[in-house]
């Protein structure tokens, strides 16, 4: 599939949806906690995209019903939300991608509810650092090899788990386009990367080491094999000759 370079113009427009969705998941971030549901906050997603003139991208997609990703503990990716409320110590992986004029982000975040134990903590510790080891990879002249190298080096210094099936993509008036961003690979190999591309970066880690995975039986929802838990960051990022440009970062732009 041939590989969709932006404008600068255009990635000004994917930069706008990235400027909703980080807003909203920084208050997602204020509504984690013991006792809210899954539901309560994909229904929040929903009203708050829609006052920003925006849609969830996700919602119908392949038949997708819902605006957003829940993905609790050994839930790693693609979970439905549900009103089972979440309890001190789980952790919830929410993903959105906003459509906003025709242009998409897409983030993936990772919470903690309440006290997590060391583990866990240490675990959203190194696979954000990973995401950012990552992104400082995605600069013109490079190559996918080198950002998943630089991640799956991160796993391995921690002793986790890299799921190997799910991998970051590019990204710009339809969800997944091409290229494939792995969480592995080495150095030099892979796709060059080159001005206008917009890939997200997106590990996902678990605190088991081997990342295996099982699709459950909705067809959507991936748990790891040995029961552990896992978290993901992801961030949509465009190429360009000053260096990689994070579309949907969460602090104030």
């Amino acid at each position: 599939m041939e590989i969709s370079l932006k404008s600068r113009e255009q990635i000004g427009y994917m930069r706008e949806a990235g400027r909703i969705l980080s807003a909203c998941h920084r208050e997602i971030a204020a509504m984690i906690a013991p006792g809210v549901t899954p539901l309560a906050i994909n229904a929040f997603v929903e009203e708050y995209l829609a006052r920003q003139g925006a849609t969830p991208e996700q919602k119908g997609y392949r038949g997708f019903p819902f605006a957003t990703c829940a993905s609790v503990n050994d839930t790693i990716c693609h979970g439905f939300p549900n009103d089972v409320p979440l309890a001190e110590g789980d952790v919830v992986t929410i993903d959105i991608v906003v459509n906003k004029d025709g242009w998409l982000a897409d983030s993936g975040w990772s919470y903690g509810v309440g006290r997590l134990s060391r583990p866990l903590q240490k675990l959203m510790m190194k696979t954000e650092q990973a995401l950012y080891a990552g992104i400082d990879q995605a600069r013109v002249g490079a190559t996918t090899g080198d950002i998943g190298h630089a991640i799956e080096r991160a796993a391995r210094k921690g002793r986790y788990g890299v799921v190997r099936p799910l991998v970051g993509h590019g990204i710009g008036r339809v969800i997944h386009e091409s290229p494939d961003v792995p969480n592995y690979g080495r150095p030099g190999e892979g796709v060059r990367l080159v001005e206008g591309m917009v890939i997200t970066v997106e590990p996902i880690f678990t605190l088991g080491p081997t990342g295996a995975v099982l699709w459950n039986d909705d067809g959507w929802s991936i748990q790891t094999a040995d029961g552990t838990s896992g978290v993901q960051f992801e961030h949509t990022i465009a190429v360009t000759e000053e260096g990689p440009l994070i579309l949907t970062r969460q602090e104030p732009f």
